[in-house]
């Protein structure tokens, strides 16, 4: 039995949407969707989500892939090289590092990273020099250590009762269906002062807005909402956090996924390597920068901080 549909916007509180349909194209099913946008700020969701969501997340769904652990020796060069990136030397920087050094974690910082999947980027951190990591995913099979001080835990935020001094979503917020209650759920588990990264897909991209159901980050029906800026301003205010930057992100694959769907295949690495010359991978790249710095990319980071 599908969860009951919404009648307002999960984000404004709006009851005014446009109604569009939209189908599963990653895994190439084809199920249709209906998606809600809100006329008042923009946001899209979900209307109906199924109550088993499970078929649309396959074992080799990309954030469930095996952990990839490195040697001691590579573990102390990438302390090293962790160590000169947050003082400012961009020597082989980590490709995290932009997000990374806006923090400005200290290495004794306890972090939360949620919706992390297999826990690769806190194993990443923990290799980096952090020495309080916790990864939280409701769908991983158990608890785990992933090494010393960094473990993944099989539940929500809302089921622990730790404090953290910065909580991240790398694109999983779109993945969950309240995004109020995850928000203050946030609020809850930082401390006082505590920093909250999420970067996720936004609505207001132009890639949405000329293709509509065909962009690739609309992800029917995995992305339960999609928020726009004016949208994620408001609950990050109903929630006490202040919202100190949003930094457009996108890259080359939301032409390069968009593409492929408007030619009929599915979303997989063998396509996006074969299907476009190297050349047009570049150019899809250096538009991705000239949307960013217009505001018209399709993902952001929000850096938010708790008020109290």
């Amino acid at each position: 039995m599908p969860i009951k549909s919404v009648d307002h916007c999960k984000f404004c509180n709006s009851s005014s949407f446009v109604e569009f349909q939209a189908k599963e194209r990653m895994l190439g099913l084809g199920d249709e969707f209906t998606y809600q946008h809100c006329q008042d700020c923009g946001s899209i969701q979900l209307k109906t989500i199924p109550e088993d969501l499970s078929n649309y997340y396959p074992r080799d769904y990309y954030s469930f892939s095996l952990l990839v652990k490195s040697s001691p020796i590579k573990n102390l060069l990438k302390s090293a090289r962790m160590r000169l990136f947050l003082l400012g030397i961009d020597f082989l920087s980590p490709v995290y590092g932009y997000w990374l050094k806006k923090l400005n974690p200290k290495f004794n910082h306890k972090i939360a990273d949620l919706g992390c999947g297999n826990g690769q980027l806190i194993y990443e951190l923990n290799a980096g020099g952090f020495t309080n990591l916790h990864g939280f995913d409701p769908y991983v099979e158990k608890d785990l250590a992933l090494a010393e001080n960094c473990f993944l835990w099989k539940k929500e935020l809302s089921q622990t009762d730790e404090k953290f001094d910065i909580i991240m979503m790398h694109h999983s917020f779109e993945h969950m269906a309240e995004p109020l209650q995850v928000l203050k759920d946030c609020h809850v588990h930082l401390k006082r002062g505590g920093k909250l990264l999420i970067r996720t897909p936004v609505a207001d991209s132009e890639v949405f807005e000329k293709e509509k159901d065909l962009w690739v980050q609309l992800d029917a029906p995995r992305h339960l909402v999609i928020p726009s800026l004016k949208g994620f301003e408001v609950i990050a205010r109903k929630a006490g956090f202040r919202l100190n930057e949003v930094e457009f992100d996108s890259d080359a694959f939301q032409f390069l996924g968009t593409e492929l769907y408007k030619k009929g295949y599915s979303l997989n690495p063998e396509n996006l390597e074969n299907y476009f010359s190297p050349g047009e991978k570049k150019d899809y790249q250096k538009k991705a920068l000239q949307y960013n710095e217009k505001g018209l990319g399709d993902q952001v980071c929000f850096y938010l901080e708790r008020e109290d």
